[in-house]
């Protein structure tokens, strides 16, 4: 279950600020796969990064019930000065995971050899892309969120992470961003657009997908 409770969020700019969402009331429907629109700049990850609660909103309340995932392939959360490794385990004991299995997971997955044991600091985007990719894949999370990313790395390595991400997908739902229409329609059955710091449902992914074509050809 998640729920905006009278939710604001808004960035202070020199003159004025940049408002994401105006006191928004808005319940996100349970087991459902949701696909995210919004225009360019519209606040899509900021709203990613609400329902993960790695940023609080400016007023008002989230209530989730269930494990949420961070947005996948987003390595945002890492301490750079620490190594892959010993970011897992600090990771893995926010969520309660074992340290052992999760390790051994994405030492497995990730490929990322010695590096893995190395300061994240040095890592090149693609390589933490890959660390939060399968650590993600690691916990069982009740809703996966994804921003953008559905795969990273070499043909080899993406086949391999779409692989273990339709898996986890059996027994967990979606939450997603996505600028490619044909990734939106095959992921999600509900889609939010979030337009004028507010958001709307569509429970027909086709009609919000023209809506949201629509707020697009008017900015032409």
């Amino acid at each position: 279950m998640l729920e905006f409770l009278k939710v604001s969020k808004f960035y202070p700019l020199k003159k004025g600020k940049k408002i994401i969402l105006d006191e928004v009331s808005f319940k996100f429907p349970d087991d459902s796969n949701i696909g995210i629109l919004g225009l360019n700049g519209a606040g899509k990850s900021t709203v990613m990064r609400l329902i993960a609660g790695s940023e609080m909103p400016s007023s008002g309340f989230i209530r989730r019930l269930g494990r949420f995932s961070w947005p996948l392939g987003f390595g945002g959360g890492f301490n750079g000065n620490l190594s892959g490794e010993e970011n897992l385990r600090f990771i893995c004991r926010i969520y309660g995971a074992d340290i052992r299995k999760v390790t051994n997971y994405v030492s497995d997955f990730a490929e990322l050899g010695r590096s893995l044991y190395e300061p994240v600091r040095n890592y090149s985007n693609g390589m933490r892309a890959r660390l939060a990719f399968g650590l993600s894949l690691a916990i069982d999370f009740d809703v996966y969120l994804i921003d953008e990313v559905m795969a990273v790395g070499d043909p080899v390595f993406r086949s391999k992470s779409k692989a273990a991400f339709e898996e986890r997908r059996k027994n967990s739902n979606l939450i997603l961003i996505s600028h490619d229409m044909k990734t939106i329609r095959d992921y999600s059955n509900k889609i939010i657009i979030l337009h004028n710091s507010m958001l709307t449902i569509y429970d027909d992914v086709e009609e919000g997908i023209k809506n949201y074509q629509g707020l697009s050809a008017e900015t032409r």
